[in-house]
């Protein structure tokens, strides 16, 4: 295998188990099996390979694919997708809310990211912004809306840190560059997509508030937040999916 092309498209079915013909042109992404479980509750769908790297399975024109925690997975599974034709994609995904005024199960609409996880600056230069594709972040906001929900818009952080909770140094930081959330993967997706001219979006679930002791994520309090208002997330997501899919605009960026 010599070329990108012919890498991509033998480790995408590898990675996720499922054949390249079976992908459908609209793209769930999450972290979660806990999510790809419901995905199939809701859709009826069936996981193609639950010991996969990166399990997926598809329904009603969707595939959702697990593909794992942190920067260097989401910046993969961008590569890997090179290998289909991809219409759209959706990242759902949790973050830790920053400002007092959030509550658990807030959802926050990303319209940019900070680029802290350095795994970006392998397809662009530091000053290139991490957008998302601004059609399908307006197609998700609507749908949000009309399950009578709202949603929080502003610029997260992703980082390759995991453990920075007790840090208060970082913290102050976080204060400074004005965020709304933290999460490990939207910069990462963003910039990635853009590379790859692969149209990405994301709506996040806020799962924990990591600036004060009480509101660090636990075991349980996911759990709770998981029954609470993964399955609202999920709908919303396959809905965005399915209204692109009927009524599509122009969602790929520009590329000059």
């Amino acid at each position: 295998m010599k070329t990108k092309n012919e890498i991509v498209q033998n480790w995408l079915p590898r990675y996720t188990g499922l054949p390249l013909e079976a992908f459908q042109p609209f793209i769930l992404l999450t972290n979660f099996q806990s999510y790809l479980e419901l995905f199939c509750t809701i859709t009826g769908a069936e996981i193609a390979n639950p010991s996969a790297n990166m399990p997926s399975a598809s329904a009603r024109g969707i595939t959702m694919i697990n593909f794992g925690i942190g920067s260097p997975n989401a910046a993969t599974i961008m590569d890997l997708l090179e290998a289909v034709p991809v219409r759209a994609s959706l990242f759902l995904g949790k973050c830790g809310g920053l400002h007092d005024s959030f509550s658990l199960g807030d959802f926050i609409l990303p319209v940019a990211a900070i680029r802290h996880e350095g795994t970006s600056d392998n397809y662009f230069p530091p000053e290139v912004p991490a957008l998302p594709t601004f059609n399908l972040q307006r197609a998700t906001a609507e749908i949000v809306q009309q399950h009578s929900s709202d949603y929080w818009a502003g610029t997260v952080l992703t980082t390759n840190r995991r453990v920075w909770e007790f840090d208060e140094h970082f913290k102050r930081y976080l204060g400074r560059v004005q965020v709304v959330a933290v999460d490990m993967e939207c910069a990462t997706l963003f910039t990635v997509g853009a590379y790859n001219q692969i149209p990405i979006g994301a709506l996040l679930l806020i799962s924990d508030q990591p600036m004060i002791a009480e509101g660090i994520k636990t075991e349980e309090s996911d759990k709770r937040v998981n029954r609470q208002f993964a399955e609202e997330h999920i709908r919303i997501g396959i809905e965005t999916l399915q209204e692109l899919e009927r009524n599509e605009p122009n969602i790929r960026k520009l590329r000059f």
